[in-house]
């Protein structure tokens, strides 16, 4: 009888069948011994393999709980963002140097074609729709913190977008103005 109070409950120690060796009772169990839970949850019991706390330790399942335990020490060791991961994940070629200039020269000259002629207005008139953009947005910040009634704001930022409209181009008005 004190033979059952033996074998402990828990993370405990369990002995290996012959009772010579003891070792933790594992968190994952061999395939047997998982198949033999399963038909005595499922009310199939196998008397051979009873899994009842008491049983002793088998070694399989040993096996597999120090396997468990040290691949859950080395993804714990792995560093995930290590040069040397990425690089045996995705093999860089190295860099064809005489197609990486012929590159670079022919958007040089795309660029030096795109300022050309009516092209090198471009640019410029990116930036002043941009300016009228942040112009009318500063308007309406002023407006918003002078905490005017919404009548009197509206009106105001009516005025500002009509004063807007007399000074840019019509082709512009829907890059700077949002309706």
């Amino acid at each position: 009888m004190a033979q059952d109070y033996s074998q402990a409950v828990g993370d405990e120690w369990v002995s290996f069948p012959g009772g010579e060796l003891e070792g933790k009772r594992p968190k994952a169990l061999c395939a047997p011994c998982r198949e033999s839970l399963k038909q005595e949850a499922s009310g199939r019991f196998s008397p051979s393999r009873p899994s009842s706390p008491t049983r002793p330790l088998c070694f399989q399942c040993y096996r597999a709980d120090l396997d468990r335990e040290r691949s859950i020490r080395a993804a714990g060791q792995l560093d995930t963002a290590s040069d040397e991961r990425f690089q045996s994940q995705l093999p860089f070629e190295t860099v064809d140097k005489p197609r990486l200039m012929m590159l670079k020269a022919e958007r040089a000259g795309a660029r030096a074609t795109a300022t050309q002629g009516t092209g090198r207005f471009a640019d410029k008139r990116r930036h002043a729709q941009i300016a009228a953009r942040h112009a009318l947005q500063t308007i309406a910040a002023g407006l918003n913190s002078r905490q005017l009634a919404a009548t009197d704001r509206d009106r105001e930022m009516a005025l500002a977008i009509h004063a807007a409209e007399l000074q840019l181009p019509e082709a512009w008005l829907p890059f700077v103005i949002a309706r």
